[in-house]
This record gives structure tokens, sequence and C-alpha cells, in this order.
């Protein structure tokens, strides 16, 4: 991995209308690997020119009809291509993920690359099975109803999921004959980058793709309140969001959020204890803990709290922290010194409100400079602590000890969020009565909260969402 990560080369400029394009703002950005502290490539961020360039060609070419008027079956073609040639270019994909958010690069080339290549294929067999609907109407005439494109689609993706993300929101909107314009996070160049390079030797029309990089505050408001931009997709912070909701329904733009998340994992007196833990450590840790749907507050029955507490400690003795190219890596760098700055801030918070260190708090020395923290578990906390209440987003979690299901039940639900939601029990009852009344959008028994199909609706309650699945 590491020779064939040496070989590769990062980009510097976008892709409109089919071409590369440099921009022109003379403003860059660095790319930086996380797992050693190294600039990657230091890309030129796109301004308003090249922002208002991909969206007009997108118009333009979608006006045209020159994918959007192809039937069904020549877009599922084409998107089957290209789900092959993502496979086909797994291992390039796989290391652009890894040297880019610093995942562990076997978890990328043996889940996230294969489930974008998934995603696509999954749209392109949908294609064949669209049928208008035929209705009896009122006035005794038959009603066709008919589902059409939207238009030029604005995507915009985060860097927790450089290649998984974008393909989520990419392939539903060019298997339905839309026109799309990307701007990833600018922590993640590489991967979106790939995509469109191999988006663009896959059969599609010039201009049906269009990818920007750059700022939110430059790239991402334009994209937002363009007249030309149809529908925005969007994952990230709470606070864009909420103000992407705002520009889109002012002009009438359909707008879909997905947000924060303060997940709740509830352990009950009767799980199963070694179960309990391994899917506690794979909510909380995994990914470093930089996943909307992670769990960072284990919510625990009196009956059990102490021995999963402690058979807590002892499993996260065995978690490898490392540089995300080595073998046996479990958890890599977090994605930058920022972010790390925020996670070191949280634990601070956390022994500050009085909860007990039970593992981990301080940072992890490897053989590189990278950003490595241990994961960290916390104990005896409260329900009101900030730890208990925030999104951390870093391999951070806390316990929280209560008297019963009931009170379980309540305290999960105690939050303005609602993403994902897990349960661990043996109790059929119990399990049936969490699914119903969980205050959460997806709800897991007996399974890590961090987890999607991308053949079912993903997605939250409250403030976790906004906008369809």
């Amino acid at each position: 991995w590491q020779n064939k990560a040496a070989a590769l080369q990062f980009p510097d400029q976008a892709v409109i209308d089919g071409k590369r394009r440099s921009a022109q703002s003379g403003q860059t950005f660095a790319a930086i690997n996380p797992a050693t502290g190294q600039c990657l490539a230091n890309v030129t961020a796109c301004g308003d020119e090249e922002v208002n360039a991909a969206v007009s060609n997108a118009r333009q070419v979608f006006e045209a009809g020159t994918w959007s008027g192809r039937s069904p079956g020549e877009r599922k073609q084409v998107l089957l291509r290209l789900a092959d040639l993502i496979m086909v270019n797994c291992e390039e994909l796989a290391l652009l993920d890894s040297l880019n958010m610093g995942k562990p690069v076997m978890d990328a080339y043996n889940i996230d690359v294969p489930g974008a290549a998934g995603v696509f294929r999954w749209y392109a067999e949908s294609l064949d099975k669209l049928y208008d609907q035929i209705a009896p109407s009122a006035q005794n005439v038959l009603a066709t109803i008919t589902r059409e494109a939207l238009g030029v689609v604005g995507l915009i993706t985060p860097w927790n999921f450089p290649i998984a993300i974008p393909a989520w929101k990419i392939a539903p909107a060019l298997a339905y004959g839309n026109c799309v314009v990307i701007k990833p996070a600018e922590l993640v160049p590489g991967c979106a980058w790939a995509l469109a390079e191999i988006i663009s030797r896959a059969g599609f029309p010039a201009g049906v793709f269009n990818l920007v990089m750059g700022s939110g505050r430059v790239v991402g408001e334009v994209l937002v309140n363009s007249p030309k931009v149809d529908g925005i997709s969007f994952t990230g912070s709470v606070g864009v969001g909420r103000q992407i909701a705002v520009s889109c329904v002012s002009r009438q733009a359909k707008v879909q959020l997905e947000m924060g998340g303060k997940n709740p994992q509830i352990i009950l007196d009767d799980a199963d204890l070694k179960q309990a833990v391994e899917l506690s450590v794979q909510s909380a840790f995994y990914s470093t803990g930089q996943r909307c749907t992670a769990s960072s507050r284990f919510i625990v029955t009196a009956g059990i709290h102490d021995k999963f507490v402690e058979a807590m400690a002892e499993r996260m003795k065995s978690i490898k922290v490392g540089h995300a190219l080595h073998s046996g890596t479990d958890i890599g760098p977090v994605v930058s010194q920022a972010q790390l700055d925020q996670d070191l801030k949280y634990i601070d918070i956390g022994q500050s409100e009085g909860a007990r260190l039970v593992s981990g708090g301080g940072l992890v020395t490897c053989d590189t400079e990278g950003y490595y923290l241990a994961p960290t578990l916390f104990a005896d906390s409260e329900a009101a602590m900030r730890i208990s209440r925030e999104e951390i987003f870093g391999p951070v979690a806390n316990v929280v000890r209560v008297a019963d299901y009931e009170a379980a039940l309540a305290m999960a639900n105690d939050t303005e969020f609602g993403l994902s939601a897990g349960i661990a029990t043996t109790s059929l009852k119990y399990a049936n009565h969490f699914k119903r009344h969980s205050q959460a959008g997806m709800v897991m028994v007996n399974l890590p909260t961090a987890g999607v199909d991308y053949h079912v609706p993903f997605g939250g309650r409250k403030g976790s969402s906004y906008g369809s699945r």
C-alpha cells in the first residue's frame, strides 16, 4: 500500500462540462494526510466564476435532454458500466479515501468502495422497474402518474466518507435523469476527483456531472442560492444545514439535509454481555468515531452496568490505533488537527464535569506524526453533562447508569437529535417496544448504531434530518 500511495497524483482542477478546468481564484487549500500531518496537495479553490459555469452547463445539458431524454434502459447500462469501473479502480479509490481522511485502507477497500459500486448498481437495476401509474379519477377518466427528473441537483458532501456518501447522492440523481454539480469537503478532494474521472469514462454526456472544489462559504453558498439549481442534498453540521434550508425554502428549491446525531445505545440487564460490548466498541470507536450514526452515549441498566464498564475497558485494550495504511490497524488517526483539538476539548469537559475516565483520554504515539487519539470512555456520567448531550464526532463515549428499561427509553429520547439508536437485549418484548417508541429514524437491535444499507431509506428525525430520506 505504501508503494502504491507514493505513485498517486492529487488533482488541482475542477471538472466542468466534461473538461478539466483550472480555478482562477488564486486561493488554495491544503489536503493533509492525517496519518503523517504532511501535505498531499495544495488545491486551487473554485470561486463564483467556476461554480456558475458548472451550474449553467448542467442546466443547458439538462434542458437539451441528452441524458434525461435517454430511456431508462440506456441510463441503466451507463450506470452499470460506472459501477464496474469503480471496482476496477478499487485500490486507487481506497488509497485516496485512506490518505485523505485516515480511514484504515482495508476498511475502504473491503467496505466503502464496493459499497459505492453497489449503490450505483442498485439504482441502475431500479430503472427498468419504474412504471407509470394509471389511476381512475373522480371525473371517470384515467389519470397517468409519471415521475420525471428534477433538473440540476447540487450535492454538498462531508469528509468522513469520501467515496461512499458522494455515491449515495450521485447515483440516484444521475439514475433518474438529473444533472449534478458536487462540492466535496475541502479535507478530502481526492476521491471526488477520481470519481469524476471514472464517470467521464463511463459514457455520460459531457456536463451531466460537474465537480467544483472549495469552501462552503464560497462554493457552497453560490450552489445553494443559484436559481438554476433545482435541489440541494447536504450532509454536514446542524448550523450549516439550517442555513441551507432557509435559503432553499425561500426560493422553493427542493432540499434534503442530513445533520447531527447524539445516538443512544441502550444496554439492558438481559443483554449478552460479550455481544453488547462488541457492538458498543463498533458503534463508538471504529472509523475513529467520525460517523453521524456513531454512538457516543451508552445508557446501561443497573444490573449489568458495572460488568459492562469493566468489560468495555478490557476490550478497549486490544484496539490498535495506527497508520491507516499499516496492516492490523483498527482505528486510524483523527481527520485533522482541528478535529483532534475538539475531541481533546470534550475529554477535558468530561473530566471537569465530574465523569470518571475509564480508558484513553490522551494522544497515542505512533511511528508517524499524525493526529492519533486513544479511544476514550467515561463512566459515572449524568444525562445533563455536555458529553451526554453534544455531538463530539470523535472516539469519545460515556456511560450513564439508569434503573430500568423505561428510564433508558426516556433518556434515549431526551435529545434534540434523532438519527440512529440501538438496544442490546435478549427480550423480544423490549426490542419490539424500543423499535416502536425510539424517536430515531433508524433503530438497531443487537447491532451497532453505525451502519447503513443503501437499499433502505437513510435519515433521522427531529434535528438530525430535514426533507426526504
